[in-house]
């Protein structure tokens, strides 16, 4: 199979990251004033719940047949083999956890009901996911086109039919279809991608082993991701904190996707090029994913502690304001994750280092849950939100320390010192820009322009080389396009 332009993959991805970074920019204000924060909350408790069955039913399983379609992404046979082999897996462990689902927040009659039996269609879109599939063969351009056209048309579906609070169940409905329908469209591709395979030759169950061992982070990586909302809902009783919680961490989570884009990229390409040993590559890779992650976590987070006392209020509308100060605690994860999504997502589990991979998130899992018990009670989603980035510092601090002895190190801290300066200049032009103007929505684009600026010219300035390097490539392209 002919390799896929690693640019061409990065700017189909990014591509939806963008609209996936844009479409809430349009949906949650309007959302949050029509629902409120208590039903956002009750929206946000129940999928939280429903997510824990679709891991522990997954098994792991969509990582795993990700990295292993990119083992053998060259051999039509193999990859056709291994894809049935990880679909039928994936259908009866996934329909184990949908049955004792069923009985415990359906048939049982338990609070929320209604909303849990919409939530089942989640399950079931969730056992006909094949993207991980794509992934692995490098077919980006795929998942993406289907992925943008599902989004817009979810977001024309919730204008349309979500009117007031009573419409939860349909927001509900409009969540779990999209899902549905864009993992079905999939399925379309296939008969161009796949060859025969004789159903005797499949040997499904010989993929539990190593499945198991990258579920075990799957479900560590979930205790720090949706225990925080479970916890919340479970020991305060007011709902609004979820909600709260809830929006705080989707404008992170939205910024977060174009730090972490990049990543889905070179996952199979690293994990193909391992299977080559060819080293060296891998290391250049790493050291441009890296750069990656300096160049647009430190801009951001220093971005979102500028615009969050306007942002809020403007974008959510009365009685948000509780959310400017968990943005402001919450962003430095956005540097976190970075890095390990350049360390454990991009190196560790491609070149089959689960157990150092595993290690890291259940010590972060840990540090989690403990900063959860001890801080909730008190502080509810502010407690929720010092807990996460706790955790996540305590996962990247971790992998680095894994991979110390493959990377130079000192040199990737060494280039970030360039970002930071950039970032903290930015950053003050920004302050000193809102203090000047008056009109909230004015004083966002201008932070927003100005700030992109500044931190361009200052990196210039600086003579960052790998600013340089991008800079000179989207020239050649622009001077090849005329």
């Amino acid at each position: 199979m002919k390799k896929k332009s690693l640019t061409k993959n990065y700017v189909y991805n990014l591509m939806y990251q963008v609209l996936v970074l844009i479409l809430p920019l349009i949906t949650a204000p309007y959302i949050s004033r029509v629902l409120g924060a208590e039903s956002i909350g009750i929206y946000s408790y129940t999928i939280a719940i429903t997510t824990y069955f679709i891991t522990f039913g997954s098994l792991g399983v969509a990582l795993y047949g990700q990295r292993e379609t990119a083992y053998v992404q060259n051999d039509k046979e193999k990859y056709s083999k291994v894809f049935w082999e990880i679909v039928l897996f994936r259908l009866i462990t996934l329909s184990i956890s949908m049955i004792i689902f069923y009985f415990i927040f359906v048939y049982m009659n338990s609070s929320y009901q209604i909303y849990y039996r919409v939530l089942l269609l989640e399950i079931v879109g969730n056992i006909l996911d094949i993207s991980w599939f794509f992934r692995g063969l490098e077919e980006f351009k795929k998942t993406v086109v289907r992925n943008m056209i599902v989004k817009i048309i979810s977001v024309m579906s919730i204008f349309l039919f979500v009117k007031s609070k009573n419409d939860l169940i349909i927001y509900f409905f409009i969540y779990v279809l999209s899902i549905l329908i864009g993992n079905l469209s999939l399925w379309l591709y296939l008969p161009k991608f796949l060859t025969k395979v004789k159903l005797k030759s499949l040997n499904l169950f010989k993929h539990l082993k190593p499945t198991i061992a990258l579920f075990i982070p799957q479900i560590a990586i979930q205790v720090y991701t949706l225990l925080d909302k479970t916890m919340i809902g479970s020991i305060i009783t007011d709902k609004h904190e979820v909600g709260y919680y809830d929006q705080g961490q989707k404008i992170i989570k939205m910024l977060l996707t174009i730090i972490t884009s990049l990543g889905t990229v070179m996952m199979p390409r690293i994990a193909s090029t391992f299977a080559q040993g060819d080293k060296e590559k891998i290391k250049k890779y790493m050291s441009k994913s890296f750069n990656m992650v300096f160049l647009t976590s430190f801009p951001i987070i220093f971005g979102i502690l500028s615009v969050s006392k306007v942002f809020v209020p403007i974008f959510f509308g009365k009685g948000y304001d509780r959310v400017i100060l968990l943005m402001n605690v919450i962003s430095p994860i956005l540097l976190f994750i970075g890095l390990s999504n350049v360390t454990g997502t991009q190196y560790l589990l491609p070149t089959k280092r689960q157990r150092e991979y595993t290690l890291s998130v259940i010590c972060g899992a840990l540090i989690n849950f403990i900063m959860n018990i001890l801080l909730i009670p008190k502080y509810g989603a502010l407690g929720a939100s010092i807990g996460t980035v706790i955790a996540e510092f305590t996962v990247a601090i971790v992998q680095v320390y894994y991979v110390r002895k493959d990377f130079d190190l000192k040199l990737i801290i060494k280039n970030s010192f360039n970002y930071i300066i950039a970032s903290i200049i930015m950053f003050i032009s920004c302050m000193i820009l809102r203090q000047l103007i008056s009109s909230n929505f004015i004083s966002i684009v201008l932070q927003v322009i100005v700030g992109t600026i500044i931190y361009g010219i200052m990196l210039l300035i600086l003579k960052d080389d790998f600013t340089k390097e991008l800079l000179n490539k989207v020239l050649f392209k622009f001077r090849r396009v005329k």
